[in-house]
C-alpha cells in the first residue's frame, strides 16, 4: 500500500471508527432464511378512482400478484392469482374500478400490458411474440393511456396511445432516433424526450405534435446530462434536470414561448424527480441525499414545504398524492424494516401505516442499522460505503466479512432494508456496500471515474473496503468474501481473476464474464443505449482486445478461491453461457465451485422460494469457506 494511502486510511478511521464501534455487544438469537423472507414485499401506490382504496403488488403468496388495501385500514385483497409469471401494478381506471398491470414470461422482460376487468377476467391490450410494451401513464382526460411498443421494429420503442373506449391504439411518434419519452403536455400538444449519446452526455427535445417541429433545448459543449421530468400544469413550460456546469442534477424551467430557462430548484445532492399533483397545488421533489431519499413536498399557493411525517428509525421514500389533492400515500423503509404504506390525510394532517411488511418472529432490535462510512481507495479519492456491524461480536472478537457490491455500473448501495444483508450479518458477517467509484449520487466526476477503467480502478475500491474493514478491530481479514449481483457479479469474478490473493471466496449473482459477448447480445430493446453502453464499457467491432482485457472468462486459470454462482435460466441482460462458462472454467482450477441455475428465472429472482434456496447457499457456501463449517 502507498504510503500515502495508509496515511489517509489512518486519517479515515479516526474520524470513522468511533461512529463504527458505538453499539456494544448483544446477544440476539439467529433467524432462519425463511424467518426474513416472512415480509411482505410491497410496492406501487395508485388510488382507486373513489380514493377508498390502494393498489399494490406483493409477494404475500409467494409470486408477486395483485392486491388492494383500504385507505382506512384493513386486510388486503388479493386480485390475481399468478403461481408463475410475476404481474405488476400500474393502476387503476379514474372511472371504476378496472385495473392496468403488466408481466413478463419468467423474468424475460418481454412486458405485454392486461386489464383486470371488475370481473376478474384478464387481456392482453397488447399482443405479439416477441413483442414488448411499456406502460408510460395517462392522458390528462383519463380517456387514454400512452405507452411503448417495439413491435414495428425491435430495437426502438415506438410511442403509442390507446383509447380505453373501444382499446384501439394509435401510434402517434415513429421513433426510430431511440428517444425515451419523458412527459406529454395535458392538452397532448407537446412531448418532452430524452435522448442519450452517452451515460454523461444527453438532450432534452419537445416535439410539437401540431406543427411536427423537433425542438432541441439543452444545446451544450462537452458532457452534460440533461433529463425531462415534467410539463406544468399550464402547459407553458417543461422542467428538466440537468447537471450543467454543477456536479448535480438541479431542476430547471424552460419556458416553451420564449425559450428562457431559470433555475427551479437546487441543493447539494441530486435532485431525483420532481412532478405537480393533479391540480398543480403541490411540487413533489425527491433528493438523492447521500444515499438516502428525501422527499420535498412544496405547496405551490403558500411556498411553503409540507411538514412531513417524523418517523423513528426509518424515512420516507416515496410520495403519490391523490386527484382530490386531499390523500397522499408514501412509503417508510429503514434498515431494520422492509418498505410499509401510509395513507396521509392532507386536510387534518393525520396518518396511518397500511401494512406491516416484517415477520412478527424478528424482533427489528436485534437487526442492524446501517453506519454511512468513507474510507480511501489507492488514489486517496473517498469511497462512500454502508457498514453493518452484528450485535453478537464480543469483545476482542474478530469475525469474517463479505464485501456487498452493487449492480450497475453506475448503481448505488443505498439505505434501506435488505432481507440478504441483515441475514448475513445476523448469522456472524460484518457486511460493507460499497459505493465504489462510478456509482451515481455523488456528482457527475465521481461516477465518471470508472470509465474505462472497469474491472481496475472500481475493483481497487473493494479490496481497499477490505483495507478500511482491517482498521476496525474487529474482523478477521483473512475471511472476507466479495459478494454482487449483475455488474457487482462481475467485479466479484474480476476480484478472483485480476486480484486472486485478496479475498477468501466469491458470490457470483449472473454476473458479467465475457464482457464481448455481453456487449454483442444486449436485448434489442436496448439499441437506444447501446452506443452509450459502448462508450463506457469499449465497443465490440473496435475495442475487443480491451474488452477481453478485462473479461474474467479469458483470466480464469488465476481463480484460486472457493466460487459459487447463482444465475436465471431466462435472463435477456446476463445470458446463462456467462455463468456456464466461467462455471467450467473455474472447476478445471481444481477450486471449490458451486453452481445454481434457477429455471423460471430472469436477471434477478423474484419468486419467493427461489430466494429461499439462494440465500440459504449462500450462507452454506460462506459459513464452509470462512468460517470452515462443513468441510
Amino acid at each position: 500500500m502507498r504510503t500515502s494511502a495508509i496515511l489517509c486510511l489512518l486519517i479515515a478511521t479516526c474520524l470513522f471508527v468511533f461512529g463504527c464501534t458505538k453499539s456494544g455487544y448483544k446477544e440476539v438469537p439467529q433467524y432462519t432464511i425463511e424467518q426474513f423472507m416472512d415480509k411482505v414485499t410491497i410496492f406501487g401506490g395508485s388510488l382507486s378512482h373513489d380514493e377508498s382504496k390502494v393498489l399494490i403488488g406483493t409477494d404475500k403468496s409467494g409470486v408477486f400478484n395483485l392486491y388492494t388495501i383500504p385507505v382506512e385500514g384493513g386486510e388486503m385483497t388479493q386480485l390475481t392469482f399468478s403461481d408463475s409469471n410475476a404481474i405488476f401494478p400500474e393502476s387503476f381506471f379514474k372511472e371504476d374500478n378496472r385495473i392496468l398491470f403488466t408481466s413478463d414470461k419468467a423474468g424475460n422482460e418481454v412486458y405485454h400490458i392486461y386489464l383486470l376487468d371488475e370481473d376478474g377476467t384478464e387481456t392482453d391490450l397488447t399482443p405479439g411474440e416477441n413483442v414488448r410494451s411499456v406502460f408510460y401513464g395517462w392522458t390528462y382526460d383519463y380517456q387514454s393511456f400512452l405507452y411503448g411498443s417495439n413491435k414495428r421494429d425491435p430495437r426502438f420503442m415506438d410511442i403509442y396511445e390507446m383509447d380505453i373506449s373501444d382499446f384501439s391504439s394509435e401510434m402517434i411518434f415513429q421513433n426510430d432516433e431511440g428517444y425515451y419519452l419523458g412527459d406529454i403536455s395535458k392538452d397532448k400538444r407537446y412531448m418532452a424526450l430524452l435522448k442519450v449519446i452517452t451515460e454523461h452526455n444527453t438532450d432534452v427535445y419537445i416535439y410539437d405534435r401540431q406543427s411536427e417541429e423537433m425542438k432541441h433545448i439543452t444545446p451544450h459543449e462537452g458532457d452534460v446530462a440533461s433529463s425531462p421530468v415534467t410539463f406544468s400544469i399550464d402547459d407553458k413550460s417543461l422542467y428538466y434536470l440537468t447537471d450543467e456546469a454543477r456536479e448535480f442534477d438541479y431542476l430547471v424551467r424552460y419556458d416553451i414561448a420564449t425559450g428562457e430557462k431559470e433555475k427551479a430548484f437546487e441543493t447539494n445532492w441530486d435532485v431525483m424527480y420532481a412532478y405537480f399533483s393533479r391540480n398543480g397545488k403541490y411540487r413533489v421533489m425527491g433528493i438523492n441525499a447521500d444515499a438516502k431519499t428525501e422527499i420535498q413536498v412544496l405547496n405551490t399557493e403558500t411556498g411553503k414545504l409540507l411538514e412531513l411525517p417524523k418517523l423513528p428509525d426509518a424515512d420516507i421514500t416515496s410520495v403519490g398524492i391523490s386527484d382530490s389533492e386531499k390523500l397522499m400515500v408514501f412509503y417508510v423503509n429503514g434498515s431494520r424494516s422492509p418498505n410499509n404504506l401510509y395513507i396521509y390525510n392532507l386536510q387534518t394532517n393525520e396518518y396511518m401505516r397500511l401494512t406491516d411488511s416484517m415477520t412478527p418472529e424478528i424482533d427489528p432490535e436485534n437487526l442492524v442499522d446501517a453506519q454511512n462510512v468513507r474510507y480511501p481507495s489507492f488514489d486517496n479519492l473517498q469511497i462512500p460505503a454502508l457498514l453493518y456491524k452484528p450485535h453478537h461480536i464480543k469483545p476482542g472478537e474478530k469475525a469474517p466479512a463479505v464485501v456487498f457490491v452493487h449492480g450497475g455500473p453506475g448503481g448505488q448501495a443505498r439505505f434501506g432494508y435488505s432481507s440478504t444483508i441483515q441475514y448475513l450479518v445476523n448469522h456472524g458477517y460484518v457486511v460493507i456496500d460499497v459505493n465504489n467509484r462510478g456509482s451515481n449520487g455523488y456528482g457527475k466526476t465521481f461516477f465518471k471515474a470508472d470509465d474505462r477503467r472497469h474491472g481496475a480502478d472500481d475493483l481497487d475500491d473493494c479490496v481497499y473496503a477490505k483495507h478500511f474493514m482491517a482498521t476496525l478491530g474487529y474482523v478477521d481479514t483473512n475471511k472476507v468474501a466479495i459478494l454482487g449481483g449483475s455488474y457487482g457479479g462481475y467485479i466479484t469474478l474480476a476480484a478472483l481473476t485480476f486480484r486472486p490473493d485478496v479475498f477468501a471466496a466469491g458470490v457470483d449473482l449472473y454476473g458479467i464474464s465475457n464482457w464481448f459477448r455481453t456487449l454483442t447480445s444486449i436485448p434489442p430493446w436496448w439499441e437506444a443505449f447501446r452506443e452509450a453502453l459502448y462508450v463506457e464499457m469499449g465497443n465490440p467491432a473496435t475495442d475487443s482486445a480491451y474488452l477481453y482485457s478485462i473479461s474474467p472468462l479469458f483470466h480464469a486459470d488465476s481463480i484460486q478461491r472457493p466460487l459459487i454462482v447463482l444465475q436465471g435460466a431466462n435472463d435477456p441482460r446476463v445470458l446463462q453461457a456467462e455463468s456456464d462458462e466461467i462455471v467450467a472454467a473455474a472447476k478445471r482450477n481444481n477450486v471449490p465451485v458451486e453452481y445454481l441455475v434457477f429455471e423460471d428465472e430472469g436477471h434477478g429472482f423474484a419468486k419467493k422460494e427461489n430466494v429461499i434456496e439462494s440465500r440459504k447457499a449462500i450462507l452454506d457456501f460462506l459459513d464452509r469457506y470462512l468460517k470452515g463449517e462443513g468441510l
